[in-house]
């Protein structure tokens, strides 16, 4: 029904617009029931399901990647459809509107979006107010910096995120990849990173001893377009400051094999979706196999179907995330990716 009929009728809208069209929709959908009727009757809930992955366990190993529901506006009612953890953001210490309009595109003929949104937030601090209320799903906090910081000073935001998510979220994401804040990239660079994460990590342990709890995850959000060199200080960099994990990959600036108009495809921004698929698969499994599996992998980009997310799992990572997928293929996606892992085990088991 989605793809026939739903989707059909949401691309007849420009793709910001309907990306609000749609949360009010879930919205209005969830305070009628009906969210929560799709759960009861279309998620496949099995104990077979579940993963365990630093430490926080897992209902399914299905997530919705950061971008969707920025402002953790909806992350209860995106549970219903099925998903395992939500992941909310990217935040930054001060709202902001983002890049100018239009900043959104659909490359329909690639399956694919192109985003230039600028890391548009109401400001984490707002966000924490909705966050106070109960979680029926783990959540996850992407954290990143306001445009107006320089690099130098990036990570006091990130630090003034990371202090205010702390009690309200289950693991963070620190975002250095997002092609759309100028110059952001840039902090993928072994020692800036290193000094981020380093200070991150004392953070944590910090609250931790503040609110007498355990310290929360901290995982790394890569780019797919770094060089096999850069993987590899990626690599070292983890081992450096035990953080506990990567999420493989952010949006692509490459534009190579598009098929769709070439004005389109040249819009500037990063590219997800299908052209993702390969690229990101390869990330996941350089990481897991020159790591030694050292560290837990989140697989992001480009999954459209259960044989996606099957080969990112195969290749090394131990979760994914659903973005573009999820756009196109709607919640049956994550009901087929279930289905597929509990007949992948079933038959390992005979």
């Amino acid at each position: 029904m989605y793809k026939y009929v739903i989707r059909p009728l949401v691309f007849l809208l420009d793709a910001e617009t309907a990306h609000y069209f749609s949360f009010g929709m879930i919205r209005f959908l969830s305070r009628i029931g009906l969210t929560r009727l799709y759960k009861r009757f279309c998620v496949i809930s099995d104990e077979r399901l579940e993963r365990e992955v630093f430490g926080l366990k897992f209902a399914n190993p299905v997530g919705l990647a950061a971008g969707f529901d920025k402002d953790a506006k909806l992350y209860n009612e995106f549970s219903d459809f099925g998903f395992g953890f939500i992941e909310i953001g990217t935040l930054t210490p001060k709202p902001q509107a983002g890049n100018p309009k239009k900043r959104l595109f659909r490359l329909v003929d690639d399956n694919a979006i192109i985003n230039r949104m600028g890391f548009n937030n109401s400001g984490v601090f707002d966000a924490v107010e909705r966050l106070k209320k109960k979680h029926r799903v783990l959540v996850g906090g992407n954290i990143g910096k306001n445009k107006v910081t320089t690099n130098k000073d990036a990570v006091k935001d990130y630090l003034i995120c990371f202090d205010a998510l702390f009690q309200h979220v289950d693991y963070f994401v620190v975002n250095v990849s997002s092609p759309n804040t100028p110059g952001l990239r840039e902090l993928q660079d072994k020692k800036p990173l290193t000094d981020i994460l380093k200070k991150l990590k004392r953070a944590n342990e910090k609250n931790a001893k503040k609110f007498n709890t355990t310290t929360k995850p901290i995982l790394l959000k890569i780019a797919p377009d770094l060089t096999n060199d850069q993987l590899f200080d990626i690599i070292a960099i983890i081992d450096d400051t035990k953080i506990d994990g990567v999420i493989a990959t952010n949006t692509t600036i490459d534009r190579k094999g598009l098929k769709s108009h070439l004005t389109l495809a040249e819009e500037k921004g990063g590219l997800s979706g299908r052209p993702l698929t390969d690229r990101s698969t390869e990330v996941i499994r350089f990481l897991s196999e020159n790591s030694g599996k050292a560290f837990p992998i989140i697989g992001v980009g480009g999954i459209h179907s259960a044989q996606d997310a099957l080969d990112k799992l195969d290749a090394g990572a131990d979760l994914v995330q659903l973005y573009t997928g999820f756009v196109y293929e709607g919640p049956t996606l994550i009901k087929n990716i279930n289905k597929a892992l509990l007949e992948k085990n079933t038959k390992k088991s005979f």
